[in-house]
């Protein structure tokens, strides 16, 4: 499948708007599902857009940029991983990983972005030591523009090599390698969920663990089900632990009385 000039100037918009709300508006920056659907709605497969992007969402969980540190762009992955996917026709496993590997490119981009930015916080200086203000003012969009040009770029390029010659690198890969990008994809989530887990209080609650392990595994039910029982499991949680304290207060007040 060979994308439009305007589905891939749409794409790469896309991409340029989820980097600039990200550091902006914070809106939905951080939902790899509405922009891997966005994507995959311009060139024609939402379905395959959602899919992905709740994978590369299960993939990001427990990952954070602390104290301005560059960390895999997920977002990125997932809107190139649809990107790959729609146009060559892979497994998904094959685009995700694809996606992936571009989103590991990001660091590296964000780390040159980052840096351009020091020269851009300098001269913003410079400008308000002068009462410059309007110069101090207008110095400061060239960051947010080249985070979205840095955001944009590998995307565009992607897109432009087009699926066949995307297409023609995966059939020159041996089948042992493609087969190890598939099982490389269908870890990747659980490398996620297990970073998730490990700041959460799972000793506390692993029953709760065990219990979604066999309703998922051996029930098959599917997340929504699960995810509307461990809801209804966490208020009941929250009100007997919520009336625990009230009626310790009440306790506490009688014998206060009492005396």
């Amino acid at each position: 499948m060979e994308l439009s000039i305007v589905q891939i100037i749409l794409v790469a918009l896309i991409a340029g708007i989820y980097r600039f709300d990200r550091i902006g508006t914070q809106i939905n920056g951080h939902n790899c599902v509405l922009w891997a659907t966005l994507a995959g709605l311009v060139i024609g497969d939402p379905f395959t857009g959602m899919q992905i992007g709740a994978t590369c969402m299960l993939m990001s969980l427990g990952v954070a940029a602390l104290g301005g540190s560059s960390v895999p762009d997920y977002i990125m992955a997932a809107i190139v991983g649809t990107v790959v996917t729609v146009t060559t026709g892979q497994d998904m496993s094959v685009g995700l990983t694809i996606g992936i590997a571009v989103g590991l490119l990001w660091v590296q981009i964000d780390v040159i972005v980052k840096t351009l930015n020091i020269f851009m916080a300098h001269k913003q200086l410079d400008f308000a030591h002068k009462g410059n203000y309007s110069m101090m003012k207008a110095v400061t969009w060239i960051g947010p523009v080249l985070f979205c040009v840095g955001e944009m770029l590998p995307v565009l390029i992607v897109m432009l090599i087009g699926g066949d010659a995307v297409n023609a690198v995966l059939n020159a890969m041996p089948a042992w390698f493609t087969g190890g990008l598939s099982i490389a994809g269908g870890i990747l989530p659980v490398v996620g969920m297990a970073m998730l887990l490990n700041y959460m209080p799972v000793k506390q609650f692993f029953s709760f663990v065990v219990i979604g392990f066999v309703l998922s595994a051996y029930l098959g039910l599917g997340i929504l089900p699960i995810a509307m029982l461990a809801g209804a499991a966490a208020y009941e949680y929250y009100k007997s632990h919520a009336a625990a304290p009230a009626a310790t207060a009440q306790t506490s007040e009688g014998v206060l009385e009492d005396e």
